[in-house]
Protein backbone atom coordinates (compact mmCIF):
# COMPACT_ATOMS: atom_id res chain seq x y z
CA UNK A 1 0.00 0.00 0.00
CA UNK A 2 2.72 2.44 0.93
CA UNK A 3 5.36 1.38 -1.53
CA UNK A 4 8.75 -0.20 -1.15
CA UNK A 5 11.31 0.40 1.57
CA UNK A 6 12.86 3.84 1.33
CA UNK A 7 15.98 4.23 -0.81
CA UNK A 8 18.44 5.63 1.73
CA UNK A 9 20.38 7.48 -0.97
CA UNK A 10 17.31 9.74 -1.28
CA UNK A 11 16.22 12.42 1.26
CA UNK A 12 14.54 11.14 4.41
CA UNK A 13 10.76 11.02 4.67
CA UNK A 14 8.17 10.98 7.43
CA UNK A 15 4.49 10.29 8.07
CA UNK A 16 2.68 12.97 10.09
CA UNK A 17 -0.39 11.89 12.04
CA UNK A 18 -2.98 14.02 13.74
CA UNK A 19 -3.99 12.21 16.96
CA UNK A 20 -7.63 12.68 17.97
CA UNK A 21 -10.12 10.76 15.75
CA UNK A 22 -7.23 9.92 13.41
CA UNK A 23 -5.10 7.56 15.50
CA UNK A 24 -7.38 7.27 18.54
CA UNK A 25 -11.17 7.27 18.59
CA UNK A 26 -11.66 10.15 21.06
CA UNK A 27 -10.17 13.45 22.22
CA UNK A 28 -6.95 12.59 24.04
CA UNK A 29 -7.23 15.52 26.46
CA UNK A 30 -10.90 15.07 27.33
CA UNK A 31 -10.45 11.31 27.82
CA UNK A 32 -8.42 11.97 30.98
CA UNK A 33 -11.06 14.17 32.65
CA UNK A 34 -12.29 11.44 35.02
CA UNK A 35 -8.71 10.65 36.03
CA UNK A 36 -8.04 14.33 36.70
CA UNK A 37 -11.22 14.45 38.80
CA UNK A 38 -10.12 11.43 40.81
CA UNK A 39 -6.73 13.10 41.28
CA UNK A 40 -8.41 16.19 42.70
CA UNK A 41 -7.52 18.50 39.79
CA UNK A 42 -11.08 19.24 38.63
CA UNK A 43 -14.56 19.16 40.15
CA UNK A 44 -17.68 17.24 39.10
CA UNK A 45 -19.02 20.18 37.11
CA UNK A 46 -15.85 20.25 35.01
CA UNK A 47 -16.14 16.50 34.42
CA UNK A 48 -19.67 16.95 33.09
CA UNK A 49 -18.61 19.85 30.90
CA UNK A 50 -15.70 17.91 29.40
CA UNK A 51 -18.01 14.93 28.84
CA UNK A 52 -20.32 17.20 26.85
CA UNK A 53 -17.35 18.60 24.91
CA UNK A 54 -16.30 15.03 24.11
CA UNK A 55 -19.81 14.28 22.83
CA UNK A 56 -19.80 17.37 20.58
CA UNK A 57 -16.32 16.47 19.33
CA UNK A 58 -17.32 12.90 18.48
CA UNK A 59 -20.71 13.82 17.00
CA UNK A 60 -19.44 16.17 14.33
CA UNK A 61 -15.94 17.33 15.00
CA UNK A 62 -15.06 20.83 16.15
CA UNK A 63 -14.78 23.83 13.87
CA UNK A 64 -12.39 26.74 14.40
CA UNK A 65 -14.66 28.66 16.80
CA UNK A 66 -15.37 25.56 18.89
CA UNK A 67 -11.67 24.74 19.07
CA UNK A 68 -10.92 28.27 20.24
CA UNK A 69 -13.55 28.06 22.97
CA UNK A 70 -12.22 24.67 24.03
CA UNK A 71 -8.66 26.02 24.14
CA UNK A 72 -9.70 28.96 26.31
CA UNK A 73 -11.70 26.72 28.62
CA UNK A 74 -8.95 24.11 29.04
CA UNK A 75 -6.26 26.77 29.52
CA UNK A 76 -8.26 28.34 32.34
CA UNK A 77 -9.13 24.92 33.77
CA UNK A 78 -5.51 23.77 34.11
CA UNK A 79 -4.27 26.98 35.75
CA UNK A 80 -2.57 26.01 38.99
CA UNK A 81 -2.25 22.30 38.18
CA UNK A 82 1.03 20.75 39.29
CA UNK A 83 2.75 19.53 36.13
CA UNK A 84 4.39 16.54 37.81
CA UNK A 85 1.03 15.40 39.19
CA UNK A 86 -0.50 15.63 35.73
CA UNK A 87 2.31 13.52 34.26
CA UNK A 88 1.89 10.92 37.01
CA UNK A 89 -1.89 10.68 36.46
CA UNK A 90 -1.40 10.28 32.70
CA UNK A 91 1.28 7.62 33.22
CA UNK A 92 -0.88 5.66 35.67
CA UNK A 93 -4.02 5.64 33.49
CA UNK A 94 -2.54 5.73 29.96
CA UNK A 95 -2.92 2.04 29.17
CA UNK A 96 -6.43 1.77 30.64
CA UNK A 97 -7.75 4.85 28.84
CA UNK A 98 -5.82 5.14 25.57
CA UNK A 99 -4.81 1.59 24.63
CA UNK A 100 -8.44 0.44 24.03
CA UNK A 101 -9.26 3.37 21.71
CA UNK A 102 -6.32 3.14 19.29
CA UNK A 103 -7.54 2.44 15.77
CA UNK A 104 -6.22 -0.86 14.47
CA UNK A 105 -5.96 0.67 10.99
CA UNK A 106 -3.82 3.54 12.31
CA UNK A 107 -1.53 1.20 14.23
CA UNK A 108 -1.05 -0.85 11.05
CA UNK A 109 -0.23 2.28 9.05
CA UNK A 110 2.35 3.34 11.63
CA UNK A 111 3.97 -0.09 11.36
CA UNK A 112 3.95 0.09 7.56
CA UNK A 113 5.63 3.48 7.54
CA UNK A 114 8.31 2.31 9.97
CA UNK A 115 8.89 -0.82 7.88
CA UNK A 116 9.29 1.41 4.81
CA UNK A 117 11.97 3.40 6.65
CA UNK A 118 9.93 6.53 7.38
CA UNK A 119 9.83 8.41 10.67
CA UNK A 120 6.43 8.68 12.35
CA UNK A 121 5.50 12.04 13.89
CA UNK A 122 2.38 12.71 15.96
CA UNK A 123 1.17 16.30 15.49
CA UNK A 124 -1.58 17.16 17.97
CA UNK A 125 -3.37 20.17 19.42
CA UNK A 126 -3.56 18.41 22.79
CA UNK A 127 -1.00 19.19 25.49
CA UNK A 128 2.48 17.70 25.45
CA UNK A 129 1.97 16.09 28.88
CA UNK A 130 -0.73 13.92 27.29
CA UNK A 131 0.56 13.54 23.73
CA UNK A 132 4.17 12.59 24.48
CA UNK A 133 3.27 9.43 26.49
CA UNK A 134 0.74 8.46 23.82
CA UNK A 135 3.39 8.95 21.14
CA UNK A 136 5.73 6.68 23.08
CA UNK A 137 2.96 4.08 23.42
CA UNK A 138 2.45 4.17 19.65
CA UNK A 139 6.16 3.97 18.89
CA UNK A 140 6.27 7.42 17.26
CA UNK A 141 9.69 8.91 16.57
CA UNK A 142 8.69 12.49 17.37
CA UNK A 143 5.81 14.47 18.81
CA UNK A 144 4.58 18.00 18.11
CA UNK A 145 2.02 19.19 20.71
CA UNK A 146 0.67 22.25 22.48
CA UNK A 147 2.87 23.48 25.34
CA UNK A 148 1.57 25.39 28.34
CA UNK A 149 3.65 27.91 30.32
CA UNK A 150 4.94 26.44 33.60
CA UNK A 151 5.66 28.78 36.50
CA UNK A 152 8.57 28.62 38.93
CA UNK A 153 6.31 26.69 41.32
CA UNK A 154 6.03 23.84 38.78
CA UNK A 155 2.38 24.63 38.02
CA UNK A 156 0.63 25.70 34.82
CA UNK A 157 0.04 29.45 34.64
CA UNK A 158 -2.92 29.07 32.27
CA UNK A 159 -1.01 30.70 29.42
CA UNK A 160 -0.13 28.92 26.19
CA UNK A 161 3.52 28.87 25.14
CA UNK A 162 2.96 27.10 21.79
CA UNK A 163 -0.40 26.20 20.24
CA UNK A 164 -0.15 23.31 17.75
CA UNK A 165 -3.19 24.14 15.69
CA UNK A 166 -4.02 24.93 12.07
CA UNK A 167 -1.19 26.74 10.27
CA UNK A 168 1.22 26.25 13.18
CA UNK A 169 1.10 22.49 12.56
CA UNK A 170 2.24 23.07 8.98
CA UNK A 171 4.98 25.41 10.20
CA UNK A 172 6.14 22.78 12.70
CA UNK A 173 6.48 20.02 10.11
CA UNK A 174 8.29 22.39 7.74
CA UNK A 175 10.77 23.18 10.53
CA UNK A 176 11.17 19.45 11.20
CA UNK A 177 11.74 18.88 7.50
CA UNK A 178 14.61 21.36 7.56
CA UNK A 179 16.20 20.02 10.75
CA UNK A 180 15.74 16.32 9.93
CA UNK A 181 16.19 16.45 6.16
CA UNK A 182 12.68 15.29 5.25
CA UNK A 183 11.58 15.75 1.64
CA UNK A 184 8.02 16.98 2.20
CA UNK A 185 6.94 16.19 -1.35
CA UNK A 186 7.58 12.53 -0.51
CA UNK A 187 6.07 12.66 2.99
CA UNK A 188 2.63 11.55 4.18
CA UNK A 189 0.04 13.24 6.42
CA UNK A 190 -3.20 12.03 7.98
CA UNK A 191 -6.00 14.00 9.64
CA UNK A 192 -9.76 13.99 10.25
CA UNK A 193 -10.26 17.77 10.42
CA UNK A 194 -10.44 20.63 7.94
CA UNK A 195 -8.47 22.69 10.46
CA UNK A 196 -5.47 20.56 9.43
CA UNK A 197 -5.67 21.51 5.75
CA UNK A 198 -2.37 23.46 5.98
CA UNK A 199 -0.58 20.34 7.27
CA UNK A 200 -2.14 18.12 4.60
CA UNK A 201 -1.26 20.60 1.85
CA UNK A 202 2.37 20.69 3.02
CA UNK A 203 3.11 17.08 2.01
CA UNK A 204 3.07 15.14 -1.21
CA UNK A 205 0.78 12.37 0.09
CA UNK A 206 -2.16 13.74 2.13
CA UNK A 207 -4.92 11.45 3.44
CA UNK A 208 -8.29 12.35 4.97
CA UNK A 209 -9.13 9.95 7.82
CA UNK A 210 -12.72 9.80 9.11
CA UNK A 211 -13.03 13.34 7.70
CA UNK A 212 -15.45 15.95 8.98
CA UNK A 213 -17.83 17.41 6.41
CA UNK A 214 -15.53 20.26 5.40
CA UNK A 215 -12.46 18.06 5.00
CA UNK A 216 -14.41 15.44 3.04
CA UNK A 217 -15.50 18.13 0.61
CA UNK A 218 -11.91 19.36 0.21
CA UNK A 219 -10.54 15.83 -0.15
CA UNK A 220 -13.04 14.97 -2.90
CA UNK A 221 -12.28 18.22 -4.73
CA UNK A 222 -8.51 17.64 -4.49
CA UNK A 223 -8.81 13.89 -5.19
CA UNK A 224 -7.11 12.98 -1.91
CA UNK A 225 -7.59 9.43 -0.61
CA UNK A 226 -10.24 9.09 2.10
CA UNK A 227 -9.70 6.42 4.75
CA UNK A 228 -12.26 4.96 7.15
CA UNK A 229 -10.84 3.90 10.52
CA UNK A 230 -13.41 2.22 12.77
CA UNK A 231 -11.76 -0.67 14.63
CA UNK A 232 -10.36 0.40 18.02
CA UNK A 233 -8.22 -2.40 19.45
CA UNK A 234 -5.74 -2.86 22.28
CA UNK A 235 -2.18 -2.89 20.97
CA UNK A 236 -1.30 -6.06 22.85
CA UNK A 237 -4.20 -7.86 21.13
CA UNK A 238 -2.81 -7.08 17.69
CA UNK A 239 -0.38 -9.22 15.72
CA UNK A 240 2.40 -6.72 15.04
CA UNK A 241 3.83 -6.51 11.57
CA UNK A 242 7.41 -7.79 11.49
CA UNK A 243 10.02 -5.06 11.45
CA UNK A 244 12.79 -4.89 8.89
CA UNK A 245 15.40 -6.24 11.37
CA UNK A 246 13.02 -9.08 12.22
CA UNK A 247 12.50 -9.90 8.54
CA UNK A 248 16.25 -9.87 7.93
CA UNK A 249 16.83 -12.08 10.97
CA UNK A 250 14.13 -14.51 9.86
CA UNK A 251 15.65 -14.71 6.40
CA UNK A 252 19.10 -15.33 7.91
CA UNK A 253 17.74 -18.09 10.15
CA UNK A 254 15.94 -19.66 7.21
CA UNK A 255 19.08 -19.58 5.06
CA UNK A 256 21.14 -21.08 7.87
CA UNK A 257 18.59 -23.86 8.38
CA UNK A 258 18.53 -24.62 4.66
CA UNK A 259 22.32 -24.72 4.53
CA UNK A 260 22.47 -27.02 7.55
CA UNK A 261 19.90 -29.29 5.93
CA UNK A 262 21.91 -29.54 2.73
CA UNK A 263 25.10 -30.31 4.65
CA UNK A 264 23.31 -33.03 6.66
CA UNK A 265 21.78 -34.52 3.49
CA UNK A 266 25.15 -34.54 1.71
CA UNK A 267 26.85 -36.22 4.66
CA UNK A 268 24.14 -38.91 4.74
CA UNK A 269 24.61 -39.50 1.01
CA UNK A 270 28.39 -39.91 1.45
CA UNK A 271 27.88 -42.25 4.41
CA UNK A 272 25.44 -44.41 2.43
CA UNK A 273 27.77 -44.53 -0.57
CA UNK A 274 30.69 -45.72 1.58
Amino acid sequence: MLGLVENHSLPRTAAFFDLDKTVIAKSSTLTFSKSFYQGGLINRRAVLRTAYAQFVFLAGGADHDQMERMREYLSALCRGWNVQQVKEIVAETLHDLIDPIIYDEAASLIEEHHTAGRDVVIVSTSGAEVVEPIGELLGADRVVATRMVVGEDGCFTGEVEYYAYGPTKAEAIKELAQSEGYALDRCYAYSDSATDLPMLQAVGHPFAVNPDRALRKEALAREWPILDFHRPVRLKQRLPAPTRPALVAAAAVGAAAATAGLVWFASRRRAAAS
